[in-house]
Formats: structure tokens, sequence, C-alpha cells
């Protein structure tokens, strides 16, 4: 997938945006290791209700297997299923760190596109603080009264200080 040029930006911003984010989402995803990828594989053909039912049908087999409940079958794993047990605890531990394997691929993504948030967000805020500053300059230079709005416009013409909004947030915020 090819980047989206500036040119597309200018006639469709959406699907310019579109693009982008599906341009960030297609390289993440080739980015993955082996690792991951296996691990993303098998947490998908887990997660379903084919993979549920076929346990159940599984462990309902295997109880009435061992529970002289099928005449002509030989007991294997008399009850309490020792061996199931062993299965089912050992396929647990598996499906355990996959999911885990999986999880942290997905938090390391997710966490990566919050600092693009925090820094297009923080991009924006400069932006605007200059375009009101200028606007204000033009505002002055041309006469225009703007009395009414001179306190708000010059409390957002100041630069965010992101460290302070942060100290403020941790202490509102409650302690988790």
């Amino acid at each position: 997938m090819d980047n989206p040029s500036p040119r597309q930006a200018a006639k469709n911003p959406t699907q310019f945006n579109i693009e982008a984010i599906a341009k960030l989402e297609h390289d993440a995803f080739d980015r993955r290791s082996a690792t991951e990828r296996v691990s993303d594989t098998i947490t998908k053909f887990v997660s379903n209700i084919g993979f549920l039912l076929g346990q159940l049908i599984l462990i309902f087999g295997w109880s009435l297997a061992n529970l002289h409940v099928l005449p002509g079958l030989k007991v294997f794993d008399p009850f309490p299923f020792g061996v199931l047990a062993l299965i089912v605890s050992t396929e647990s531990v598996f499906l355990t760190i996959f999911v885990l394997i999986s999880q942290g691929r997905m938090a390391r993504q997710a966490e990566r596109r919050s600092h693009l948030d925090l820094q297009v967000g923080m991009l924006s805020e400069q932006e605007l603080t200059t375009i009101l500053q200028m606007l204000q300059r033009l505002c002055q230079h041309v006469g225009v009264n703007v009395e009414s709005s001179k306190q708000e416009v010059q409390a957002f013409s100041k630069t965010t200080d992101v460290h302070k909004l942060a100290s403020e947030l941790r202490d509102k915020l409650p302690e988790e």
C-alpha cells in the first residue's frame, strides 16, 4: 500500500485519512514477529464458537467413554479422568501463553497509537495557538474590537504546558 499523497489530502481529506490509517494498520500487521503471527493464528482459531463446541464434545465424549455409559468401550481414563485433566490443563497453559502474547502485541500497538494521537493532538494545539495569535494580531492591525472575547482568546493563545496538564490530571483522577 502506497503512502497517501498530500495532493490526495487536499482533494478528499476523509479518504486521505482512511488510507493513512489503513497503511499504519497494514504496517503494524506486517511487522509482527513469527511468534506473534503464530499466537495470533492460534488465538483466532480458539476464539470462536466452533472451538468451544469441539471442546464440549471432546469432554462429553471422553466422559461417556470412561463412565461405562457406552457399551463395548474399554475404559482408558477412569474417573476422575486424570489423563483428560492433564490434557486440558496443558492446553490451558499453552492457550493462555498464546493469548498473552497476542494481547501484549495489541497493547504495544495501542500504546503506539496513543503516542501518535498525543503527538497529533499536541501539534494541533500548537497550530491552533499560532493561528489564534496571528488572528489576534490581525484584528489589532485592522482595528477590530475583540474586547468581548479578549480574555478567552488570550487564555487560548498561550501555549499549553503538557506536563502541567498531566500533573493536574494525575491529581484529579482516582487512584487505581
